[in-house]
């Protein structure tokens, strides 16, 4: 009898031990430039975040958001735009910063960072996969050579916007002018598109769809979706899925 206990015991045990632990979702949003020479260890870093997904309790979202500050410098970065240049000049508001610079990691929204800096960002996302998030349901992922639409659901919460991005699963470019002539770089997850989608002041549960720019119709994409802290800009949850 007690041998059979202890092999009840033992079984309960090893199914425990099998269930995976979840992880909290965290956004890491690199702002980079291709015409910037300290960028490209910190495009290498966030891949390998991307791809390792080795950090406890953490399931890692990246951005890769190119600036436009810096096309004037001999090379126009394909993947710039002016959006993402204010997003992150509100970042550096935020932060208390004189100014913005690349290469820059955000993460949640909350803590700023040098992109390259291995230890403060492992660190910095840690600590922010032990808050907790909201859950944020897509389904029904489709896509066109237009756009990208899923069903999504989110639970109310006060004072939150929900946003829609689209970004490449990988991007690659062979610079021939400016800090970075002569290299050949990749990145992974950049956006491409980025739209406010609604409030969470009543909760969510609605389609959602994200125009595609131009020349992205053949890519493999992500859709990610986040819920956004207004006032503060902190990430309150973030869901992405393959597109």
């Amino acid at each position: 009898m007690l041998a059979m206990l202890a092999a009840a015991t033992l079984a309960a045990g090893v199914q425990a031990a099998d269930i995976p632990t979840a992880k909290t979702p965290v956004l890491v949003e690199l702002f980079t430039s291709e015409g910037c020479s300290s960028c490209p260890p910190a495009d290498a870093l966030l891949k390998s975040l991307d791809h390792e997904q080795n950090i406890p309790g953490a399931q890692v979202i990246v951005l890769s958001e190119h600036v436009d500050y810096w096309d004037h410098d001999g090379w126009r970065d394909p993947f710039s735009s002016p959006e993402i240049t204010a997003r992150q000049e509100i970042y550096a508001r935020r932060f208390g910063q004189d100014s913005a610079y690349t290469p820059e990691a955000v993460v949640d929204g909350a803590k700023g960072m040098v992109g390259s800096d291995r230890r403060a960002l492992l660190g910095a996302i840690a600590e922010a996969a032990q808050r907790p998030k909201l859950k944020i349901d897509v389904a029904s992922v489709e896509a066109s050579n237009k756009s990208v639409q899923a069903e999504v659901k989110v639970a109310p919460h006060l004072s939150a916007d929900l946003y829609a991005v689209v970004a490449d699963d990988d991007d690659k470019s062979s610079v021939s002018r400016g800090e970075n002539s002569g290299r050949h770089l990749e990145h992974v997850a950049v956006l491409r598109s980025i739209q406010r989608v609604g409030s969470l002041d009543q909760g969510f549960d609605r389609q959602v769809r994200v125009d595609l720019p131009h020349g992205s119709e053949t890519q493999k994409m992500r859709l990610l979706i986040f819920a956004e802290e207004r006032g503060t800009g902190h990430i309150l949850g973030v869901s992405e899925t393959s597109v």
